[in-house]
């Protein structure tokens, strides 16, 4: 099967620190797998890395097996990666909710009319076309979280890396977000502390730890 993700020994330093070394990992085409570990062990910064928002100190980063050399060379794949932040308030573009979802459309040239048109069969495929009108900026944070997904999922990305997208949601958000998760046949990197989240969503869980990942299940 052939690999959308694949790292081979990448390390992580500050500037007063190491995080991680030697992490070595395979995501094949529309795999999901679960990353788990301690505070400060570098999970957010490795999915940043994946990303293209972070240069590693060693080791290759290798998307669909081209290696990504400079951060630059990630700029042919953008539209391949979707990256949702722990934070996703900030991240937010335009006040209201079917304008934010469209703009990554716009930006690529789509007219309006069918930006439009797409957006809101996105917002109706994950269940929040009601809220096309509202300010994000009102919205609870498992809306603002299924917001910020269907921005990302617009763009039909190949790859889908998630840094605690159920951080501070009630239970029926982090449901939602499940459902929804599950009906996405894209390749997936999960960044979570919470393990039955996480066991709902894919079998397959690493820990990373300051010497690499060990496969947990």
């Amino acid at each position: 099967m052939s690999c959308s993700i694949n790292l081979k020994q990448v390390s992580y330093e500050t500037s007063s620190k190491e995080i991680f070394k030697d992490v070595t990992l395979n995501v094949s085409h529309e795999e999901k797998v679960a990353i788990v570990g301690a505070n400060g062990s570098g999970k957010s910064s490795l999915l940043k890395i994946v990303a293209g928002l972070l240069r590693q100190k060693d080791g290759g980063v290798f998307l669909f097996h081209e290696e990504m050399h400079t951060l630059k060379e990630f700029k042919s794949h953008r539209s391949d990666i979707g990256y949702l932040p722990q934070d996703v308030s900030d991240h937010f573009l335009c006040p209201t909710v079917i304008e934010d979802v469209m703009f990554a459309l716009r930006a690529k040239g789509i007219k309006k009319d069918e930006s439009y048109r797409q957006s809101c069969n996105m917002l109706d495929e994950l269940g929040i076309l009601h809220l096309e009108n509202r300010n994000i900026y009102d919205l609870s944070g498992g809306e603002q979280k299924i917001v910020a997904l269907a921005g990302i999922l617009i763009t039909r990305p190949k790859i889908i890396l998630l840094d605690e997208p159920t951080n501070a949601l009630d239970e029926d958000a982090e449901n939602r977000i499940i459902d929804i998760l599950n009906s996405i046949k894209k390749s997936m990197i999960i960044v979570s502390h919470h393990k039955t989240f996480i066991e709902r969503l894919t079998p397959t869980i690493y820990r990373l730890n300051s010497s690499g990942l060990e496969k947990v299940s």
